[in-house]
């Protein structure tokens, strides 16, 4: 079809005229995502951890050089990014909202840790941190027990700090706080209940997440109860009587040094789970 003459010249007239105001748009930048406090995430709002509670909950598990850390729930990035940059650790943020992902990645780069501090969208219940050395989270009570069975299982000895809410029954090992805002370290335990056999006598212990109690039985069948117990990760210490035994749990096998009171040379001993 063709245009008559002057429509012809008016229609290229009106588009020739609109044409800067389209490049103008397509040239203008999308304004940047900007989080606001309270903002709707999957399973809890957005409120900003205080710079001076992440150093404090950094510190309190002792986060090393080369370490793995993973923040679940990492919001804007800022445990993430502390973490790289003023300890060194190798860190990891889980979060659900792909703005916040794609903030975080830029916070990173203008912190310089691009290469230390990585972003990942995801469900932090359906993405592995079983590597972790240290998890770090701020997320609800009952979010927090959800997680609890899983991070149980993770290796002895990693640390795992809450700001704000607790584990409910698991007691913390440290409690701090910054700025009126309070941290909660805990340190996953060894699993040690059961029986564990010596060459001479065997120990049955009873758990409940780090507090240990039991009973020691000799060869010819007389008991002592196991007293002064400690467990730190993989490290355990208990008293039987006036001896002291102190060991680390490595799985099915328990080995250390024993002093059969406070004066005597230490000698070695090893215990064996049988069930």
């Amino acid at each position: 079809m063709r245009l008559p003459l002057r429509h012809a010249l008016l229609t290229a007239s009106f588009i020739a005229a609109l044409l800067p105001g389209l490049a103008a748009a397509q040239a203008k930048p999308a304004a940047e995502f900007v989080p606001q406090v309270g903002q709707a995430g999957k399973d809890v709002i957005w409120v900003p951890t205080p710079k001076s509670l992440v150093e404090k909950m950094l510190k309190m598990a002792e986060v090393k050089p080369g370490e793995t850390l993973y923040d679940l729930g990492s919001g804007d990035g800022i445990t993430v990014i502390t973490a790289a940059k003023q300890f060194g650790a190798v860190a990891t943020g889980i979060e659900y909202n792909p703005d916040m992902v794609e903030l975080s990645k830029r916070n990173a780069q203008k912190e310089g840790v691009g290469d230390k501090a990585q972003f990942i969208r995801g469900d932090i219940f359906a993405t592995d941190f079983s590597k972790a050395s240290v998890v770090t989270m701020y997320l609800l009570p009952y979010l927090n027990l959800k997680l609890r069975p899983t991070i149980l299982d993770m290796k002895p000895g990693t640390r795992v700090v809450s700001h704000a809410f607790t584990m409910d029954d698991w007691a913390p090992d440290q409690v701090d706080s910054s700025e009126g805002r309070t941290a909660y370290l805990w340190i996953v335990p060894a699993k040690v209940e059961g029986t564990w056999k010596m060459d001479k006598g065997s120990f049955e212990l009873k758990q409940k997440f780090q507090e240990v109690s039991g009973v020691y039985r000799t060869g010819d069948g007389l008991s002592y109860r196991v007293t002064a117990t400690h467990l730190r990760g993989d490290q355990i210490s208990f008293a039987v009587g006036s001896a002291v035994y102190t060991g680390r749990v490595s799985g099915p096998v328990m080995q250390g040094t024993m002093r059969a009171k406070a004066d005597a040379p230490a000698t070695s001993w090893s215990a064996t789970l049988v069930k």
